[in-house]
């Protein structure tokens, strides 16, 4: 009996192993499981842009030398956010981050900023103006101010460039060989280019390049007007005709000025005053007659 009572034990012993083996197993299988589950959990890998130039090298290149603000204040995963084949739509509209001003409101952006990596390079066709007035606010208010042949073209038919000033000789001859390219802004502006205007030492040979005879008898008076500039009476605007009480105020008795009630009666024209013919000779059998009066040159 005792054998047999030691066997028993023994094998109840030996069972109670194998149950805490299974249980050591089962645990430990729980305890992997749970490990892998912990794992898959794990964020994703971020990319950030020093992997982007391990593929992609022009665009970055572009960015550090004309970047702009897109160097300086973005990412390249500010825009694109994602990459395929897990993120299949990566180009980012404008409008992402560009908002809140009329100019943004505007469609096509690439056809002025031909490359969002380089957003301050802008080129256009000959067909922009509807981009372009909604930041150049005073020049699309003077065209409508005063209408010209200019006010008819595209912004871009000048400005082909952005920042572009062109030269007026661009599409202008000057009005005279001794005029300079810097002379036309003198008086014309571009935008009101038939508002002629002009500054008080503005020389009479600008003036004589389109108003010749005026600048040759001018020129050659000896009245004490030679020595006065044509925008000492012509003022501040093309076309202003002066009177000449403007400076003379009333020179004469009220009875001569009513008789001769323009100057230029007496006086001929501003350019070429008082040029008279000298009086005739006296014709034969005219004894007794008054000397005729001299006459004015025509």
């Amino acid at each position: 009996m005792n054998g047999t009572h030691h066997t028993e034990a023994e094998g109840g012993q030996m069972k109670r192993i194998e149950t805490m083996l299974k249980v050591v197993t089962l645990a430990a299988m729980l305890v992997g499981m749970m490990v892998c589950a912990a794992g898959a959990a794990d964020p994703k890998p971020v990319l950030n842009s020093s992997d982007c130039v391990k593929c992609h090298s022009k665009a970055p290149e572009a960015i550090a030398a004309n970047g702009g603000a897109h160097k300086t204040e973005v990412s390249c995963q500010d825009c694109h956010a994602g990459h395929p084949p897990t993120v299949r739509k990566i180009i980012p509209l404008c409008s992402q981050c560009h908002t809140g001003k009329p100019h943004y409101n505007l469609t096509g952006c690439l056809r002025c900023h031909t490359n969002p990596h380089t957003p301050k390079i802008i080129t256009f066709a000959n067909n922009i103006t509807d981009e372009c007035v909604t930041c150049h606010t005073q020049q699309i208010a003077k065209f409508k101010q005063v209408k010209s042949k200019h006010s008819a073209l595209a912004c871009s038919f000048c400005h082909s460039k952005h920042g572009k000033i062109p030269l007026c000789t661009q599409c202008h001859k000057p009005h005279s060989s001794e005029m300079a390219v810097t002379d036309c802004k003198r008086c014309h502006q571009a935008h009101l280019p038939t508002v002629v205007t002009y500054a008080a030492d503005t020389a009479n040979n600008m003036c004589g390049a389109c108003h010749k005879k005026a600048f040759e008898l001018h020129s050659k008076t000896d009245t004490k007007h030679k020595g006065v500039k044509c925008v000492t009476c012509h003022k501040d605007k093309h076309k202003t005709i002066p009177v000449c009480q403007g400076c003379h105020g009333v020179p004469h008795p009220a009875r001569m000025m009513a008789r001769f009630s323009k100057c230029s009666e007496c006086h001929n024209i501003a350019h070429d005053l008082n040029r008279w013919e000298a009086a005739p000779a006296a014709q034969p059998g005219a004894a007794g007659k008054q000397p005729a009066k001299a006459v004015k040159k025509k």
